[in-house]
């Protein structure tokens, strides 16, 4: 064990994900912060020394191994090596298996209830799936590793939820992918995890249509009356307080968004625009459905920033706070 835990202090696991990117320099950021858990950083400590030296941060990362206790007031270090150098702005995919492993040790750590939750830098996909690694995304990939049948990707500002039926997808693939079981049980998570992690009574899901005009009773697709209308039953008879098919255009008005406590969309691009224009630099992907608590920034590497110390860690200290809260509602 890292060290003793307790409900009010949880331990936060914390991988700044693509090394060129902004990644390394927002969790820097975070030195000054005070938060209500011990956080632990799981990255190359080279790496980290010489992008505090670049953006002249004063580094006071405290150094630890897995079997050595972290401090509750530092940015602890758990060490993992790097696959090689890293330049600020340039990709290389002899990193990408040093990205990964750092997701390695911070899931196995909450499997393993070392850690209470792990919060994710964003990574390059492209430069892993160069290195000849399948991946799609964090989301799947956490769901593979815990081996999770099904989970629900959801970004989150203070004012606004955003769940998705269907994550990566082409759009052309989006209609054949949003079928009863699955959107039964994305309805359910969302249900469940409402409650559980976030402490809602009762949560009103507002799930849109797919088509415009909701399909326009069939005259524009027919996937709301042959999939989202029925299953919407079904989840009302399982006492799930679920209303629509609403069209996307209505659903995020704001006296349908009043009383919503999360809003499904069927795709990314349907619902991630209107939450990012609400919120973007503060809000934050959260998995629902898994057995841990994971939260994300909503931002990319950002290249270009890397070590100018223009980047805003506003969405990283989001993520943090959030899976904190999920961690004290469990």
């Amino acid at each position: 064990m890292l060290l003793s835990k307790s409900e009010s202090n949880p331990v936060i696991a914390i991988t700044p994900g693509e090394p060129a990117g902004i990644g390394p320099d927002i969790c820097l950021s975070l030195l000054p912060e005070s938060y209500q858990a011990t956080l632990v950083l799981i990255a190359d400590r080279d790496l980290m020394a010489e992008r505090a030296r670049l953006m002249g941060v004063t580094s006071e990362l405290n150094v630890i191994t897995q079997t050595s206790a972290a401090q509750a007031n530092k940015l602890n270090l758990l060490h993992v090596s790097a696959g090689a150098p890293t330049i600020p702005g340039q990709l290389d995919s002899n990193n990408a298996s040093y990205v990964l492993s750092t997701l390695e040790v911070a899931v196995n750590g909450c499997l393993e209830q070392r850690f209470d939750a792990m919060v994710t830098g964003p990574v390059q996909k492209s430069v892993i799936n160069d290195a000849g690694y399948p991946f799609s995304g964090h989301t799947e990939w956490l769901a593979n590793k815990t081996q999770t049948d099904r989970v629900v990707m959801m970004l989150a500002t203070s004012k606004l939820r955003v769940a998705l039926a269907t994550t990566h997808l082409p759009l052309r693939d989006v209609a054949d992918a949003i079928e009863p079981s699955s959107l039964l049980e994305t309805i359910e998570i969302l249900n469940h995890d409402m409650i559980n992690k976030f402490q809602l009574n009762a949560p009103q899901i507002l799930v849109c249509g797919l088509n415009p005009h909701a399909g326009e009773q069939g005259h524009l697709g027919r996937e709301e009356i042959d999939v989202i209308e029925p299953v919407i039953q079904m989840a009302k008879r399982k006492g799930i307080n679920v209303i629509g098919p609403i069209p996307a255009d209505t659903a995020f008005t704001p006296a349908m968004l009043s009383s919503a406590d999360v809003v499904l969309a069927m795709y990314h691009d349907q619902g991630l625009p209107v939450l990012k224009h609400q919120g973007f630099g503060d809000a934050v992907n959260v998995t629902l459905g898994l057995p841990i608590v994971r939260t994300s920034v909503d931002h990319g590497t950002a290249l270009d920033l890397a070590a100018t110390g223009k980047a805003d860690a506003g969405s990283l200290d989001t993520a943090i706070r959030i899976a904190i809260n999920m961690c004290q509602s469990k």
